[in-house]
């Protein structure tokens, strides 16, 4: 965990290709800055968000709240959540789980970040594949043309519809803005049938690099940011659960079910 820790409070995040031991690490831009919330002089939010700041002057605040450990600040910064002492003097990271509910408490609270950074994002800017029939669930797909789990998902992307399961890819070209991989990207989303040109270029097919007024590649990148990715391809669910890496048609679904059943159950 230290190297994911240090990142965040260096400013970077690191991305590379979910359980793609061939693709490393890549440090990445920092997100645009954020609308930082205001505190009070003197509270422990503000002791907390100082003494983060003589670690990275540059930190991006997204939240900070009492944590559920007494006498701790929860926050998120830079796609992750980390948790400082009220007077600013010590700092972890890592899961902190609600034994008696079987809940991690840091993935719930990044849950909310992302559905709200989700809310942001309209659907006219995603390329989706929607089942034939009736949708049983929905994901979010933050995909790389050059990725090869990503690819590997795409290949089976009549397999997840086939099962109810609508996809709905975002941008992230994970080499970085500017790229090659991102210019591959801007291309498919400026192309006018996405569908076909995302399915192209994860096919290894030119893409013709159309002209258009706005591409939201730069939007949905930034937003991965935020929302903590670690690793393409990312899958949330629509109220911003990570649903994790890469999974097959049948055991996606299986995991969608656990995880609205376990959201019916409360």
């Amino acid at each position: 965990m230290k190297h994911v820790l240090f990142a965040v409070l260096l400013g970077f995040s690191l991305t590379a290709c979910a359980q793609s031991a061939d693709a490393p690490a890549v440090p990445a831009k920092p997100s645009p800055t954020v609308k930082e919330p205001t505190f009070a002089a003197g509270t422990p939010e503000a002791r907390v968000r100082d003494a983060l700041r003589t670690l990275n002057p540059r930190i991006q605040v997204e939240r900070i709240a009492a944590a559920p450990v007494p006498g701790f600040r929860q926050v998120i910064a830079g796609g992750q959540v980390i948790y400082v002492s009220d007077d600013g003097k010590y700092l972890f990271q890592g899961d902190l789980l609600d034994i008696v509910n079987r809940k991690d408490l840091g993935e719930a609270a990044m849950a909310g970040v992302r559905k709200d950074v989700l809310a942001t994002l309209p659907e006219a800017d995603r390329i989706v594949f929607a089942p034939s029939g009736p949708t049983k669930h929905t994901v979010v797909v933050l995909t790389d043309v050059e990725c090869g789990y990503c690819r590997k998902f795409h290949s089976d992307i009549a397999e997840y519809t086939k099962r109810g399961i609508r996809v709905e890819y975002m941008a992230f070209p994970r080499a970085g803005i500017g790229t090659p991989d991102y210019r591959k990207m801007v291309a498919v989303w400026c192309a006018p049938d996405r569908r076909k040109a995302l399915t192209d270029a994860k096919n290894d097919r030119a893409v013709a690099q159309g002209a258009c007024a706005r591409s939201p590649v730069d939007m949905q990148y930034n937003a991965g940011l935020r929302m903590g990715l670690t690793g393409t391809p990312m899958i949330l669910t629509a109220d911003g659960f990570m649903v994790g890496g890469y999974l097959p048609p049948d055991a996606l679904l299986q995991r969608l079910d656990e995880l609205a059943k376990g959201k019916a159950a409360g």
